[in-house]
């Protein structure tokens, strides 16, 4: 394991109930990470989606992507997280293949297609050797301000 969730929350802003990587197995920077979500029924999203048949919700699969694609640009030194934050500027291509059900591990796989101030990436979420999830998606880094940091603090 390249790095746990202890690790994780050093890079990453999100917490529980929103941070959805347990940790990252493999990074090759600037070219890809594979990082995984173990899912549990104990997870909060899972109580009301849906009582009686819960399913990881989509949203989740590609926010997990985007948090891994955080990760990678860190690890590939274009992201700094005291000094930047990065957000979701758009998801192109989604597609939801099957469901993902509680004790599945959700394995997510990103490829850095473009890296810097604007990233753009591809992914997917695989449970065993079954694609769960795909999409392609952008993002941006920006300096932090003062009331940020200040915020983080």
């Amino acid at each position: 394991m390249l790095l746990d969730a202890v690790q994780l929350q050093k890079i990453l802003p999100h917490r529980y109930p929103f941070l959805f990587l347990d940790r990252v197995l493999e990074a090759v920077p600037g070219v890809k990470i594979v990082a995984q979500k173990l899912v549990s029924i104990s997870d909060p999203i899972l109580q009301g989606h849906f009582p009686g048949f819960p399913i990881l919700p989509g949203v989740v699969q590609v926010e997990a992507m985007a948090q891994a694609a955080v990760v990678l640009a860190h690890l590939s030194g274009v992201f700094d997280p005291a000094l930047h934050n990065c957000l979701f500027l758009g998801i192109e291509q989604a597609k939801f293949r099957a469901p993902v059900v509680p004790g599945d591990v959700l394995t997510i796989e990103v490829q850095a297609q473009r890296l810097g101030r604007i990233g753009k990436f591809s992914g997917e979420t695989r449970v065993g050797d079954q694609v769960r999830s795909s999409g392609v998606f952008t993002a941006i880094i920006d300096a932090k301000t003062k009331a940020d940091a200040g915020a983080s603090a």
